[in-house]
């Protein structure tokens, strides 16, 4: 077997843990080895090739929890020339079955407690294996493996379809090939400098590219152990990374702030060997306040399913900022294509040239974008004129340092004038007792739109409208002319705000919101109803507004992933 340096497929990566006999998965009490993991995903690859129809795409779907089968799968559909289709099981009715059809999934894997999911769903051609029954466990012991699958892989073959969002309701599977993925294992493994006794701590769900691709290929690159937790969980947090003895884990979303309003622990918050945390949307105030009581810092950086941009923080990096741009990234705007020009800042940081600095993040340099299965809509509108168009928004400074605005869908334009939504959610999470911000575009009745703000937390209006006039860099078009007033920011299976449901409810929601008239300072009750968006249902987060003032108040600038 060839050296993880060279090694060209994760095929692989999979293969060299045959008759290593170090412990390599850790979940509830099940431990398993290196070569536990080879011989299980051998075992399942001959299943596969049993059961894949040769006249169809080699395609399976996996609608589990973060447990060892969602490991022995992957590794499975490796070896097998497969690729997996992440099934995202917040999904419900047509859209879950779409999700599986699109991607013309053969097989289906799942396990009891999803099976209510799916039951009334037409899915004609797709065989379902139910993992923990006599019959799965029957069925697989006819190929149980006594010797290496032998893998024919190549770099090229499909591995991943992963579902990533998108403004046209489409479903956009973004492929992700094996050598694709094998190189960003190895780079990151680089980055960190992951070793073999290195114990990667995979609690974000692993039908979205971040716990794949940012947690379980880096350590099967360098060898090392990885620990599951079936759903996040920001109480258990604390406790499974000292159990596991992780060192690295991987977040999306509000999982930071979750875990930083867990009651302190002062024995035991520095009890542990977590040296590093990658991901995105933690924000600079999180990230310092996690190291404070951790000890363990956050790696941020810019980066989607598809792989046609990023941006990594770099020393100097100014605050506010993602990082620098890379050769061949360039803000663009999006109607006339020609480059925007550098930001220009007041004296207290506000963006004074909005209208004409913002524009989206376009990567005319070398990208994998590799494209999404069944959906050349989508995938000619990023790729135009030889480039690879993100679809976010972002801005730069006469230094080359990028900073984000936005998703394409979160323009706000306010008489003519172009606004970062980021940039006034990061003055907004400044107000005491705002555990969780959402700005948002409204429609304007005469033209344009309107700021609309989303506050999870405690919210007086006099003291807001107070702290409004306080901040000096808040613009004169910043201020929300609505604010509404959440028990629950609503967040996705990866802790991501739904921002598109929030702007779809707009005023008419069943929360409270209030409103500042045009020309006048204070704010005033817009709608009499009450009631909450619920309980995200793949987090625990805290009950904003059911507690005293928050320890987690503010949401930092950092890019939203896809």
């Amino acid at each position: 077997m060839e050296s993880t340096e060279r090694a060209a497929t994760t095929a692989e990566l999979v293969a060299q843990g045959w008759a290593d006999h170090r412990p390599a998965l850790w979940w509830r009490d099940t431990v398993l080895t290196h070569h536990d993991l080879a011989r299980e995903a051998s075992t399942r690859a001959a299943l596969l090739t049993a059961l894949l129809p040769p006249d169809a795409p080699p395609h399976l779907g996996v609608l589990l929890d973060n447990t060892p089968e969602f490991v022995h799968w992957l590794s499975a559909a490796a070896l097998a020339r497969a690729a997996v289709a992440g099934i995202n099981p917040t999904h419900r009715g047509p859209d879950l079955a779409r999700d599986i059809l699109h991607t013309d999934c053969a097989l289906l894997i799942t396990e009891p407690s999803q099976l209510p999911l799916l039951r009334g769903l037409d899915l004609p051609g797709v065989r379902l294996l139910v993992t923990g029954t006599d019959e799965y466990s029957t069925l697989l012991g006819q190929f149980t493996a006594t010797a290496l699958h032998r893998s024919a892989a190549e770099p090229t073959d499909r591995l991943l379809l992963y579902f990533t969002s998108g403004s046209t309701g489409a479903p956009k599977a973004a492929i992700c090939t094996q050598g694709r993925l094998a190189a960003a294992g190895r780079r990151l493994a680089e980055q960190f400098a992951v070793e073999e006794d290195d114990v990667h701590y995979l609690c974000m769900p692993m039908f979205h590219g971040n716990a794949v691709m940012a947690g379980w290929a880096p350590a099967l690159t360098a060898r090392a152990g990885i620990a599951l937790r079936s759903r996040f969980s920001a109480s258990g947090f604390l406790d499974d990374v000292r159990r596991y003895r992780a060192t690295y884990f991987t977040y999306v979303g509000r999982a930071i702030q979750y875990v930083l309003a867990t009651p302190p622990r002062p024995d035991e918050d520095r009890d542990h060997r977590l040296r590093l945390g990658f991901g995105t949307e933690a924000g600079a105030v999180d990230a310092a306040a996690f190291q404070l009581r951790f000890g363990t810092r956050l790696v941020e950086g810019y980066g989607s399913s598809e792989g046609g941009a990023a941006i990594q923080w770099a020393p100097g990096t100014p605050v506010g900022a993602v990082g620098p741009a890379v050769p061949g990234l360039v803000v663009r705007n999006p109607q006339t294509h020609a480059e925007c020009p550098p930001a220009v800042f007041g004296p207290t940081g506000e963006l004074l040239n909005g209208t004409e600095a913002i524009g989206e993040l376009v990567n005319h340099g070398p990208n994998p974008f590799e494209g999404y299965w069944r959906n050349p809509a989508a995938e000619a509108e990023r790729r135009r004129d030889g480039a690879y168009w993100t679809g976010d928004l972002f801005y730069r400074d006469g230094n080359g340092y990028l900073y984000f605005a936005g998703r394409g869908d979160d323009r706000i334009r306010v008489d003519g004038e172009n606004l970062a939504a980021a940039l006034i959610e990061s003055i907004l999470a400044r107000y005491d007792g705002a555990d969780a911000v959402a700005v948002y575009a409204v429609p304007d009745p005469v033209t344009g739109d309107q700021v609309m703000a989303a506050i999870a937390g405690r919210f007086e209006p006099e003291s807001f409208a107070a702290f409004l006039s306080a901040q000096p860099d808040l613009g004169t078009k910043m201020a929300p002319r609505f604010v509404r007033v959440l028990e629950w920011m609503p967040v996705t299976a990866t802790n991501k705000i739904q921002r598109a449901r929030l702007r779809r409810e707009g005023v008419a929601c069943g929360d409270p919101v209030w409103e500042r008239m045009p020309g006048e300072g204070a704010y005033r009750r817009a709608t009499s109803t009450t009631g909450t968006t619920g309980a995200p249902g793949h987090a625990e987060g805290p009950l904003a507004g059911a507690k005293g003032p928050s320890d987690v108040r503010r949401q930092g600038l950092e890019p939203r992933t896809r």
